[in-house]
């Protein structure tokens, strides 16, 4: 059967432990990642994105949610993964809607993969368009109204859509668009290699 993944491709036949590699190596890659930041307030801007994309669309549904899922785990238990070094607060502060919508995103890159829609750039860059705006759902619901439901509190609490769109969408848009070229341009030259490879 044909492999639908990057991983796959140049992994072969999947057992336990290749993918255990896989979700440790992604997170960590992840993890990497997000210690590039651009500074924005109150959300700010890493290559962390990219680097979900690319594990998402390189890994497949099933295995890029896990190695989110694993990220997350990390943090949780004061691993300094997060943005800045952060760990478990961040999960509580304002980008906590961005962190768990990682899961999300990442699935959603992985589902294209998936079924062969993320292979050529262009069809890859579509998919990871698509994988990124769904990000924006969980992130600017958590401080629009699900972190006052939960009872947290500070002044990004209940922000109104004018805040949320200067502060949550907008500087991060461009931003978006770029990472999902690169991210369909790191894949294309990957699925290059590997036909190349199997060329040879």
């Amino acid at each position: 059967m044909r492999d639908t993944t990057l991983a796959g491709a140049v992994t072969g036949r999947e057992t336990i432990v290749k993918q255990a590699g896989l979700v440790l190596g992604g997170s960590l890659f992840i993890a990497l990642a997000a210690q590039v930041i651009v500074p924005f307030y109150p959300v700010p801007m890493t290559l962390q994105t990219l680097a979900v994309l690319i594990v998402g669309l390189s890994f497949g549904a099933r295995l890029g949610a896990l190695t989110l899922c694993a990220y997350l785990a990390e943090g949780a238990m004061g691993l300094p993964v997060f943005a800045g070094g952060m760990a478990a607060p961040a999960l509580i502060g304002p980008t906590a809607g961005f962190l768990f919508g990682f899961v999300l995103m990442a699935w959603a890159a992985g589902l294209a993969a998936d079924r062969g829609l993320a292979r050529g750039p262009v069809s890859t860059a579509l998919a990871a368009v698509a994988a990124s705006a769904l990000l924006y759902l969980p992130g600017v619901a958590w401080p629009m109204a699900l972190a006052e439901l939960a009872g947290i509190s500070g002044k990004w609490v209940g922000s109104s859509s004018d805040a949320i769109w200067t502060h949550w969408i907008a500087p991060f848009l461009l931003g978006d668009a770029v990472k999902a070229l690169v991210a369909a341009m790191v894949l294309w030259g990957g699925w290059k290699a590997v036909r190349a490879r199997s060329r040879g």
